[in-house]
Order: structure tokens, then C-alpha cells, then sequence
């Protein structure tokens, strides 16, 4: 198991960086779009959702992702678009009304969950790339560090009705792991922000990592699935790697706003 995350990450964040650092955004914007997609089939496939609702969250979440990164901002119409779309797709596409809360109520948590969170990424990387480094490194260095610490010494669990295997101490690890990769990418990095900061917004990334991670396990669990998928050896699905950045980008986001910070 522990090889197979080794290897993967081994082979996929060297072209990661690469991507981000040294292509324009609409790179960026390409493949947040495809991460998005993927993520969103994985979703609404765990939880069984109807052919015909899967094809109308896919169709709204590309074109909410698009609009965001062609236009620059959010276009609202776009969530009530999709409640009109997804409704009607279940009322023709199955005729048993039972269960008809529950599937549309699936499609429009599934595009606000995902597309709707990652929009948030494409605003950080009008700020730079370096952002989006600093992002994913803290949160997959917690994540890792999280993972290491929970297996060899976590002993007190976090919330077993949720996550069993998750620890108090690998929560921890999580969190000084973030505040330690936002230190790191400080001193690499022109992030024009000071190394207390850096590390006080590491500890955000690595708590709201937490939260993100939880809550996908949530969905799993409610959905009665281990992973989201199989895509990445070792690692899981899309969403299981994109879980805690869906939660620390907006946090990371607001908190520029909220304590005054530059990009």
C-alpha cells in the first residue's frame, strides 16, 4: 500500500509542478475542469445516481467551471439552471417517483460540493502559481504526515463513526505537517507574506484538511464505499485526493480577505 502512494506520487508531482509553474492558467484552468469532471462522476456514482441525472451534473459542472475560468467570477443562474435541469431529467427519466429528493438532492450537493469548491482554486492562481504549490503541498504534506503519524503511534481515535482508522495524533501530524510545508514553500517561494503567516495559514490548510477529509468520508461511508474510485494506485479516486483542498481553498482564499493579505 504504502509503496504503491510512494510511486504514484513519485511519478505524478514532479509533472504536477511542472504544470503548474510553467504553463499559463488556462492550463491550470484545463485541468481543474477535468479534475472536477472525474470527481463529480466518481460521486454521483458511489451514490447511484441515474444515467440521465449523471450526464446533467457533468453538463452543468463543465459548464460552471468554464464560465468561471473564461469569465472570472461566478454566474449564480448557473446552481438554478441546474435545479430546473436536474429535476426534469429525474421526472422523465424514471417514472417511480419515490426516491426523487434523494437523486436530485445527490446532483445539486455533487455540484456544489466539487465544481463549486473548486472554483476557489482558480482564484487563487490569479495570484500566481506559487499558490496553488502552496496549497497542495500543505495539504498533501499534512495528509501524508497525518497518515504516517496515525499508523505508527495514533492510538485515540478522531470520530470512529466516521473514519475509524483516523487518529487524534494523526490529526496533529496533519497539522504541523502543513505548518511545516508552508514554512518550506515560504523560503522557496515569493509568496510576499512573512514566515509567521506562512505558517499560520499552514495550520488552516492542515486543519480544514481535516475537516475535508472527514466529510468525503462521510459521503463514503453514507454511501457505503471505501474509496471514490480506482484511478490512482494507492491513493484512490480523484475526490479521495482532492478532498482536503476542496475545503482548504476557500479557506485559504478568505483568509486574504478576511486578514487583509496580498496575493
Amino acid at each position: 500500500m504504502h509503496l504503491k502512494r510512494l510511486l504514484t506520487a513519485a511519478i505524478l508531482l514532479p509533472f504536477f509542478y511542472l504544470y503548474i509553474m510553467k504553463l499559463p492558467p488556462v492550463f491550470f484552468a484545463g485541468l481543474v475542469a477535468a479534475m472536477g469532471l472525474l470527481a463529480t462522476w466518481e460521486f454521483l456514482t458511489f451514490y447511484g445516481s441515474p444515467v440521465p441525472l449523471k450526464m446533467a451534473g457533468l453538463a452543468m459542472a463543465a459548464l460552471l467551471l468554464a464560465s468561471t475560468a473564461l469569465a472570472g467570477r461566478v454566474f449564480p443562474d448557473i446552481f438554478a439552471v441546474f435545479i430546473l435541469v436536474a429535476a426534469t431529467a429525474r421526472l422523465f427519466s424514471l417514472k417511480e417517483p419515490s426516491g426523487a429528493l434523494r437523486d436530485i438532492s445527490v446532483s445539486i450537493i455533487a455540484l456544489l460540493y466539487i465544481p463549486g469548491l473548486l472554483i476557489f482554486q482558480m482564484l487563487l492562481r490569479e495570484g500566481g502559481p506559487q499558490w496553488i504549490i502552496f496549497l497542495y503541498g500543505t495539504v498533501w504534506v499534512g495528509d501524508s504526515l497525518a497518515l504516517y503519524v496515525g499508523s505508527s503511534i495514533g492510538k485515540r481515535k478522531l470520530y470512529p463513526s466516521v473514519s475509524p482508522k483516523k487518529t487524534v495524533e494523526g490529526a496533529i501530524g496533519s497539522i504541523t505537517g502543513g505548518m511545516a510545508a508552508a514554512i518550506i514553500i515560504r523560503a522557496v517561494f515569493p509568496l510576499g507574506i512573512s514566515y509567521i503567516w506562512a505558517a499560520a495559514l499552514g495550520l488552516l490548510m492542515g486543519g480544514s484538511a481535516i475537516i475535508g477529509d472527514l466529510i468525503e468520508s462521510m459521503f463514503k461511508r453514507d454511501a457505503g464505499v471505501k474509496d471514490s474510485g480506482h484511478i490512482l494506485p494507492g491513493h484512490g479516486g480523484i475526490l479521495d485526493k482532492l478532498d482536503g483542498p476542496l475545503f482548504s481553498a476557500p479557506v485559504l482564499y478568505w483568509s486574504f480577505i478576511v486578514f487583509g493579505l496580498r496575493f
